[in-house]
């Protein structure tokens, strides 16, 4: 085994020559076969003492035992020490293997969480063992002369060429383009005898997270944020916890769950994830702000639903949820700001409980655009049925990833009494609709207007 030993930061200056001569014994280091970077300690779990103490890290922090995975699949709740475990792992891989991939959601994300957050890649390096960062070419290099670079899923194409030992994929189940950075990482995982992938991310139900799971080729590991609770802050404790504990959302985010589809809801995952796009178009033919005012600004009441859409060659789509709790002042200056965000061309408005106090509310607030008014003779389910009808076509996209607007797709069961009232899902409901009737009078319009 041919071992690098090179002056602390003196690889800042190294010729391309000798770099390639680092690289190349590191290549030599792993042309066998991958072997773990442990000690025989079954305590540690095989690590090596004078790193990360395995000694205090929870059994889930360590890398699966047996040789014949390709990825371990940290799968659990927010806070649970994933990133901590990923730049631990990262810098005992950098000891052995010469190139790796960072892949994070969005370029923002890789240096403000894997690099530079409070359990960062550079923030706990050793000193002996920490890289050096160079912005502009989106790279790490530590001091044997390993390589680690960073990606973007945004752009899933710049991994189509590179080559890499192993592979550290943060929160990769919210990526919008996670099966086409996946499939190209994997073409360009090809160096050594065993390259690996380290996943750590919350779940979320999609099509790519499902394979993942069944391939016998993967080690899933799924933790609570309570196993980390004494890390946390007390603010997250009670604020986080205490607002999500006990709701279906609160299973995949505190809990490490994927969920499932829920028996009697009009929306599945499928529907939503299969049709996901990400941008959107660049122009749009019409585009509606809807709101569905919540009848009290009181915490404890309704949330206003506030949902952008737009629409352009028969397909709707669902550009932005701004719904929260507003007072009645705070929630028309909140639709507002969307109008002008997206040039939008008109507010749609449920005015079932007091027409004139919500319009006139909107009118003191100083909005001055065409407001369409929604009165809604038939049930809730009745209004979603034709919308649901259309996701089921393809025909409406997310152009994000609106994580409380889709727990509450697909969770309500209007047939449950208890089940509390859908404000997102309304305001979806009535921007597709009124989208939907604008196309239908353009499409049946008379055939002697086209005779002209």
């Amino acid at each position: 085994m041919v071992e690098v030993t090179v002056e602390t930061d003196a690889y800042k200056k190294w010729t391309p020559a000798a770099q390639e001569k680092a690289l190349q014994a590191l290549r030599e280091r792993t042309a066998k076969e991958w072997r773990p970077f442990y000690c025989p300690n079954p305590i540690c779990n095989g690590s090596p003492h004078g790193d990360w103490d395995w000694h205090h890290a929870r059994a889930d922090q360590r890398p699966p035992t047996d040789t014949e995975w390709l990825v371990w699949n940290q799968m659990s709740g927010r806070g649970t020490g994933k990133t901590r475990c990923g730049t631990e792992f990262v810098h005992r891989a950098t000891k052995k293997l010469p190139r790796i991939a960072l892949v994070a959601g969005t370029s923002t994300d890789a240096r403000e969480v894997m690099l530079e957050g409070e359990s960062g890649i550079l923030t706990i390096a050793p000193p002996d063992h920490r890289p050096f960062y160079e912005p502009s070419k989106k790279r790490l290099t530590w001091p044997n002369g390993s390589v680690g670079t960073l990606f973007s899923a945004e752009e899933p194409d710049r991994l189509r060429g590179p080559e890499h030992y192993f592979a550290w994929l943060d929160e990769a189940a919210h990526w919008p383009l996670v099966q086409e950075c996946w499939d190209n990482l994997l073409f360009g995982l090809r160096l050594g005898a065993r390259p690996r992938i380290l996943v750590t991310t919350t779940p979320k139900s999609r099509p790519w997270m499902k394979e993942l799971l069944a391939d016998p080729r993967t080690r899933t590991v799924t933790v609570s944020t309570y196993a980390n609770l004494d890390n946390l802050s007390p603010v997250f404790a009670e604020r986080v916890i205490a607002r999500y504990e006990g709701t279906r959302l609160g299973r995949q985010e505190l809990h490490g769950e994927m969920l499932t589809d829920v028996e009697g809801a009009l929306w599945t995952w499928d529907m939503i994830e299969e049709h996901r796009v990400t941008p959107g178009p660049a122009e749009f033919d019409r585009i509606i702000v809807a709101i569905d005012p919540a009848g009290s600004s009181k915490t404890s009441a309704d949330e206003t639903g506030i949902i952008v859409a737009g629409s352009i060659d028969n397909q709707s789509y669902v550009l932005e949820d701004r719904s929260g709790h507003y007072s009645p002042h705070g929630w028309a200056k909140a639709a507002e700001s969307m109008y002008e965000k997206w040039d939008a061309d008109a507010y749609v408005a449920e005015v079932n409980f007091g027409a004139d106090m919500v319009i006139s509310n909107m009118r003191n607030s100083g909005i001055d655009g065409r407001i369409i008014e929604q009165r809604s003779a038939r049930g809730k389910e009745l209004r979603a049925e034709p919308v649901v009808g259309m996701y089921e076509q393809g025909k409406i996209h997310h152009v994000e990833v609106f994580e409380d607007l889709e727990a509450q797709m697909t969770e309500w069961v209007p047939s449950d009494r208890n089940s509390k009232s859908p404000d997102r899902v309304d305001a979806l409901v009535f921007a597709i609709t009124e989208l939907q009737k604008r196309r239908q009078k353009a499409t049946f319009a008379s055939p002697l207007s086209l005779v002209s």
